[in-house]
């Protein structure tokens, strides 16, 4: 039974950070005022309210790199949890002319950052979740690829590759609650273990609906099925996002 996914190499995750940033230039080329001021997948933001936050954390990400390169700290954000959600509030208003060209820029910036790195510098030591370059760079793809769906604009979990979903899984780990443990079984895919509680609940369905449930993101009906001793059961509770973030 699998537990770990094998971690991209630093070349594979260059190639899948400029893949998801491509995604992204490919969703903000074709939105119009409307568009950008329609709801999203995610309760109570609009689009805007996604590309302001995809545009935040594209630049906070590709300052930790910048500064690693210098040996240097930074918190993720300035002000903390509190900045971050007022220039979301602030930056959803914006334009689509100005969503395109900052979220690009920020965007186009994070990747550059990453792809700057020498080798030895992805294990720089980095304030972001006390992890390395590494650690930030992986986060930066579950960003762009999360929020690129997120957008509602037609791009779905469906097109999250295997890779993603089973890095996605292992990063969301910790949403399984106290005392339990989830047995994913995707279609087709050897069975992960996630949690190391006596309570075994076993999910079902394709490796892209199983992640995108433990994201907290919409499945349709029947597309991930939760049982226990071989008896159907609602969908369990998650516990919370691993933020990096202090309140």
């Amino acid at each position: 039974m699998g537990t770990v996914a094998a971690a991209p190499t630093d070349t594979e995750l260059l190639a899948a950070l400029r893949a998801a940033a491509e995604g992204i230039h490919q969703e903000i080329g074709g939105l119009g005022e409307d568009a950008v001021a329609a709801p999203s997948e995610l309760p109570g933001w609009t689009r805007g309210h996604v590309l302001a936050h995809i545009e935040g954390i594209a630049a906070a990400l590709a300052r930790q790199a910048e500064l690693a390169r210098r040996h240097e700290q930074a918190d993720l954000y300035d002000g903390g949890k509190a900045a971050r959600d007022r220039a979301i509030e602030s930056g959803a208003r914006a334009s689509a002319e100005v969503h395109r060209r900052r979220t690009g820029a920020a965007v186009d910036r994070a990747v550059a950052a990453f792809a700057a790195l020498e080798p030895a510098e992805w294990e720089t030591p980095v304030r972001f979740r006390d992890g390395v370059a590494r650690d930030a760079g992986l986060a930066l793809w579950r960003e762009l690829v999360v929020h690129r769906s997120d957008l509602g604009t037609g791009c779905t979990q469906q097109e999250w590759t295997a890779g993603f979903c089973r890095h996605l899984v292992d990063f969301l780990a910790p949403r399984v609650p106290e005392g339990q443990a989830f047995v994913l079984r995707p279609e087709g895919g050897e069975q992960i273990r996630l949690g190391g509680g006596s309570v075994d609940v076993v999910l079902a369905g394709r490796l892209q609906d199983l992640a995108a449930w433990l994201a907290g993101r919409p499945v349709s009906h029947g597309a991930v099925r939760a049982e226990r001793d071989g008896q159907a059961v609602p969908r369990p509770e998650l516990g919370p996002w691993p933020s990096a973030i202090p309140a």
